[in-house]
């Protein structure tokens, strides 16, 4: 039984920051389901308050554990923009109401938790919480805080996809076990009675809080070893001090296989919000006619949190479990026949990148897509575009799209253009999502993308197949400013790029700087990962502001904050380029009265 009836008795609490809804996008409700098909009562409280423990203690005394997260976001994501400014709307509450739940709602609700049942073990997950694991940058308070266990108290903290850990958890909790030693999970140990062996061969010591802390180079070198680490078949236990004590992180949890992840997505999910609410929850109509097919991104971009979350190995599901789902939705009384999305972390991922990850795990230190595509990367997209036909021929199904990330280098790669022919014909509607995100290859280079030249070459090809099908479709770039190690100069380039190219992007994300991602490292330290020396980062609201607005050089209300960039840049011999004199027409000349000599102009 899954429940939010306060009364009813549990063996697990499960805390959330986000409004309830029983769908599998929404990572709460998927270990709920893991957790009832295991035979446990799961007692759900979502959103409670927070100025004191009175929600916690209106549930009976959890049997077994509390387990809290933070949501489908951070919360200080859910709450703040990339300028530290209050968002107006939350996605993720009914009628997108704004401050339903506290700012680093892990660590708030973990306390709560604590205090209102001391002895029941607590268990956190979720990406708020997997993502501040080790001692990790804080933005919003503009310092490194250590380990979120620390400040919680909590007995393990389960990291990126928690099915197998959960079970695991539950397994040990029910004999009453220590949780040592479990895949995809942390815990803290006093520093004195950690093995010889976890200290040595089997393990990885990572610079401790406190140099990280001092020292910013510290701060990258343990960064650099967390990624490097982070793979579950060659990845180590990593070590990270703190004060007396220590963060154990053992290593990933191996992927689902595909039978597991297709029993995962059959579970009897609703797919709605709690009938309890008066107001829709914004974010489920995002995703409530969409299917997540895989899991987990090779793709690497340093600012993105997928590969320290979900990991680069792939896992997807088989074409029957998702044939099915499809079927589920096409019975649901307001389906008028359109999948809205049949993607996950990047929607043409369906294997791995080359058969080599199985064995080996995917490669230190090394990209699987850049700076060049790998010798061995298998670029296939066949078994994707079969999973498509099938939708398309699904009774009730009208159309099928893809609106989550397509990585367009990627799908370059495949030698048979039978994929991005079909997708331009039956699964674009009216505009596909793309992601080059600049234009300056050194900038692109230290996110990890490809060059601009492979992103010119795919739009190409994108208007030239939309031609050969009879249609107008557009291309929507996602770009981000103020990357680090993006200047006021890249940002003109782009600019530039974009008159040159006559694009209009709506989609510009200001660089949010959040925790766990290399580019957030290097954002703090002001090192390049690659070569640790020094780069330029913009940092203060001017030098933001000036670099996105010429992203939009276009909107009117950007033109002061562009003419201070091209001339704070000594560049101001572009201002015409960008902001043309009104041309005069030779009958307005004609008609134009000519003052005599000598007369002086009468101004009105």
């Amino acid at each position: 039984m899954i429940t939010l009836d306060r009364s009813a008795p549990c063996d697990v609490l499960l805390v959330t920051g986000d409004a309830w809804v029983d769908h599998p996008s929404f990572g709460g409700a998927v270990i709920a389901h893991v957790l009832n098909a295991l035979g446990l009562n799961v007692g759900v409280l979502a959103q409670p308050r927070w100025d004191s423990e009175r929600d916690f203690l209106a549930f009976p005394k959890p049997r077994l554990a509390v387990m809290v997260t933070g949501g489908n976001l951070d919360s200080m994501v859910a709450h703040y923009t990339a300028a530290k400014k209050k968002r107006n709307r939350d996605f993720y509450t009914p009628g997108g109401e704004t401050g339903r739940r506290p700012d680093r709602a892990v660590t708030v609700y973990s306390r709560l938790a604590r205090a209102a049942f001391p002895d029941t073990p607590l268990i956190l997950g979720g990406l708020e919480a997997s993502l501040r694991r080790f001692a990790h940058y804080d933005y919003w308070a503009d310092e490194v805080y250590p380990p979120i266990l620390a400040d919680t108290g909590a007995d393990a903290l389960v990291y990126g996809m928690g099915e197998r850990a959960v079970r695991e958890i539950i397994g040990r909790l029910e004999k009453g076990a220590e949780l040592d030693g479990i895949r995809g999970i942390c815990v803290v140990r006093p520093l004195a009675a950690l093995t010889q062996r976890e200290k040595s061969g089997a393990g990885a010591l990572c610079p401790s809080f406190e140099e990280c802390r001092k020292s910013k180079k510290k701060y990258m070198e343990a960064t650099l070893l967390q990624y490097a680490e982070h793979d579950a078949v060659r990845g180590k236990t990593i070590i990270q001090p703190f004060g007396d004590s220590a963060l154990v992180c053992y290593p990933p949890a191996p992927p689902l296989t595909t039978a597991e992840l297709d029993e995962v997505a059959a579970f009897p999910f609703t797919r709605r919000a709690d009938a309890s609410y008066t107001q829709d929850v914004p974010a489920v109509e995002e995703v409530r006619f969409s299917i997540i097919h895989n899991r987990g991104c090779f793709g690497s971009c340093r600012f993105c949190s997928l590969a320290f979350h979900q990991g680069r190995m792939i896992s997807a599901r088989s074409h029957d479990s998702v044939l099915k789902e499809a079927g589920v939705i096409t019975k649901m009384p307001d389906f008028k026949g359109y999948i809205h999305d049949v993607g996950g972390p990047t929607a043409n991922f369906r294997h791995n990148a080359c058969k080599e990850q199985e064995k080996r795990g995917a490669c230190r230190n090394r990209s699987c897509l850049t700076p060049k595509p790998c010798e061995r990367l298998d670029a296939s997209h066949g078994d994707y575009l079969t999973l498509l036909r099938k939708l398309r021929a699904v009774p009730g199904v009208k159309k099928a799209f893809i609106r989550s990330g397509i990585r367009f280098d990627y799908l370059l790669l495949d030698k048979k253009p039978d994929c991005f022919r079909e997708i331009v014909s039956h699964h674009i509607s009216g505009q596909l999502k793309v992601a080059p995100e600049h234009c300056s290859n050194a900038v692109l280079r230290r996110m990890n993308k490809p060059d601009w030249e492979v992103f010119e070459r795919f739009s190409r090809l994108y208007d030239d197949l939309n031609k050969k099908a009879g249609k107008k479709q557009f291309l929507v770039p996602y770009l981000i400013s103020s990357h680090p190690g993006a200047t006021l100069d890249d940002a003109i380039d782009m600019a530039l790029t974009l008159l040159r190219t006559r694009r209009q992007p709506e989609q510009v994300q200001d660089f949010y700087p959040t925790p766990g991602t290399l580019s957030t490292c290097m954002y703090y330290t002001g090192l390049d990962p690659d070569t640790q020396k020094p780069l330029f980062v913009a940092k203060t609201p001017g030098d933001k502001a000036m670099q996105r607005a010429l992203l939009q050089w276009r909107n009117p209300k950007n033109k002061p904050l562009v003419l201070a960039a091209l001339r704070k840049a000594g560049r101001g011999e572009l201002i015409n380029a960008f902001y043309p004199p009104p041309r005069t027409s030779k009958r307005d000349a004609r008609e134009t009265p000519k003052h005599s000599k000598g007369r002086k102009r009468r101004h009105d």
